[in-house]
């Protein structure tokens, strides 16, 4: 299944191997599975790290060397999709635009704005759901 890890899921993930966060990522990343991302979620990434962990900027990288070994990067696309309007937060849909755009079965996230969106394609679960998904 290809998944599309949402950079919320990644920034957990990245600060700690231990939670339900990094479990789900190394499912995701895991064979059958098949771990996607957007270059939006590495910005994003970045970002957050730059505000509110400067001071883990060096793991950040390590943890983006070793994920990018075995993670597919797509772009972010600009062309609308029929379902994004339903994601509240604008700035959300970029990523559902590269989930749908690299054909991701699901959308792995913590992102209410996603969660509670009612789009059923790709399927949009937490880190806890996925767990539980066969």
């Amino acid at each position: 299944m290809r998944v599309l890890i949402d950079t919320n899921i990644l920034i957990s993930a990245s600060l700690s191997n231990e939670g339900t966060s990094y479990q789900a990522y190394v499912k995701a990343v895991t064979h059958p599975n098949h771990g996607v991302i957007c270059d939006q979620n590495i910005d994003e990434l970045r970002r957050v790290y730059n505000r509110k962990f400067s001071h883990k900027i060096q793991a950040l990288e390590r943890f983006l060397a070793l994920a990018l070994t075995v993670l597919e990067v797509v772009p972010t696309s600009v062309v609308d999709v029929s379902d994004e309007a339903l994601v509240r937060d604008i700035s959300d849909r970029p990523i559902l635009r590269a989930a749908v755009t690299a054909k991701a079965d699901v959308l792995l996230t913590g992102d209410k704005d996603f969660l509670e969106s009612g789009i059923t394609n790709p399927k949009i679960v937490t880190a806890a759901d996925f767990l539980q998904m066969e």
